[in-house]
């Protein structure tokens, strides 16, 4: 009988779900069964591949905490992350798979109190962070799940360090691989993260004459894997680490335009190590100029498969997680697993409490309002200054105008100038924080 391996992903973004999708395929493609969880912005995606997943209770620490207040980050988050432990004890129990696959720190506890075994993938190490809050909230989950887990995997595509945490088995990138390259490539895809929006600079590429596919367009639809889109491109432009592990695998450059932390701080390290294949642009203009002269190829395999043969050869081992139960009363159907109490997760409070304060801490923390505040100041200036010209080249044509007794055309400039700023104006508009 082949052992069964439980994937669960993050439900903050669908690069979670595609990442830990990868990894189910490369399972079920060595021998084994695979059962899904997660939900969230991955649930799409999980679909689309044909799994049948389990859905535990979502957390959205990010949206909770820049839609609302701290006070609804700990109102609503906090206990929606216990409902989620809870889920994913009930669903361990009810599924009684043979290891547990996850990036998902909260399926981690759950594994820890279900004794099922745990391996763990993760690629924000403290490391990453100059910031000493950020750097403590990721020392944090990664000793949690370094403790918990029977291997931690670490997919990167920077060389090793004295950075790199002891007992973390480094692999390659982790992408979802797909058919071969489709034959109507785009120049250019641009893939922006679940918090980041890069609209802006398709527009102008697409204004230079590069053909753009832009998923997030309205006349996108969702694909099973972007990978052989990504492959069959000259250049991909992106904010986030799953679509830089994509880049890797597909051997396509890539061009890493940041918008929140953590993407920050992957792209700072894409650059100490000056990592071939990637090219970091902080501004739009940057990107602009880096898809002009792209960087060379990465060349990298896939890590879905050294997960997939690690964890496999680990369970074909004599083990006695791996003997099925003679109990058949749960119900296994994804989906419909028993209620749970909350109370069967109490356990978990104390960790789940310094998670939480560390996490929301992180995002009160003062290297990060430095940056946005520095960010919001850039911006306002720009658009100030292009307020300032604007005005003034309006303002002159007006006075020439008036000069000459065109009244009526002094006026209309005048009106013009004053509309032009509004919306300058209105474009300098203040970002959400984001972690």
């Amino acid at each position: 009988m082949p052992p069964t391996v439980a994937v669960a992903h993050y439900p903050e973004g669908a690069g979670h779900a595609t990442r830990m999708l990868a990894v189910a395929e490369a399972i079920e493609s060595a021998g084994g069964s695979v059962r899904m969880a997660g939900g969230g912005a991955g649930r799409e995606f999980v679909a689309l591949n044909g799994y049948d997943e389990f859905e535990p209770t979502t957390v959205d620490y990010i949206d909770t905490y820049q839609d609302g207040s701290l006070w609804r980050a700990a109102t609503r988050s906090l206990p929606a992350s216990l409902g989620r432990i809870a889920d994913y004890q009930a669903w361990l129990s009810a599924t009684e798979p043979d290891a547990l696959v996850t990036d998902d720190m909260f399926a981690a506890m759950a594994a820890t109190r279900c004794d099922v075994p745990l391996y763990v993938l993760k690629h924000d190490m403290p490391g990453l962070y100059d910031d000493a809050v950020e750097r403590a909230g990721a020392r944090f989950h990664t000793l949690f799940q370094l403790s918990a887990a029977r291997e931690f995997f670490y997919p990167v595509v920077w060389p090793g360090s004295e950075a790199d945490p002891e007992r973390a088995t480094r692999i390659p990138p982790v992408a979802l691989d797909g058919d071969p390259p489709v034959r109507d490539e785009a120049d250019v895809v641009v893939v922006p993260s679940h918090y980041s929006s890069l609209s802006r600079i398709a527009d102008h590429l697409r204004r230079q004459g590069y053909d753009v596919l832009d998923v997030a367009d309205e006349d996108w639809d969702p694909v099973a894997s972007l990978l052989p889109y990504i492959r069959g491109a000259d250049v991909v432009v992106c904010s986030g680490y799953s679509t830089i592990m994509d880049a890797a695998v597909a051997g396509t450059p890539c061009v890493v335009h940041p918008a929140t932390d953590e993407q920050e701080a992957v792209a700072d390290w894409l650059e100490r190590f000056d990592v071939t294949g990637f090219a970091v642009a902080p501004d739009q203009i940057d990107v602009l100029d880096a898809v002009a002269d792209p960087p060379p190829e990465p060349r990298f395999d896939n890590g879905a498969e050294v997960i997939a043969q690690r964890v496999l050869t680990d369970l074909r081992d004599p083990d006695p997680y791996a003997t099925p139960s003679a109990d058949e009363s749960w119900t296994t159907a994804a989906g419909t697993v028993p209620p749970a109490s909350r109370l069967r997760s109490l356990a978990t409070v104390s960790t789940l409490a310094a998670a939480f304060a560390i996490t929301t801490t992180s995002l009160l923390s003062p290297s990060r309002w430095r940056r946005k505040l520095s960010g919001i100041a850039s911006r306002s200036a720009s658009a100030g200054r292009a307020a300032a010209d604007r005005a003034s080249c309006l303002g002159r044509t007006a006075a020439a105008a008036a000069a000459t007794g065109a009244i009526s055309t002094a006026a209309d400039g005048c009106r013009r100038v004053l509309d032009r700023c509004r919306r300058v104006t209105a474009d300098a508009r203040v970002p959400r924080l984001s972690r």
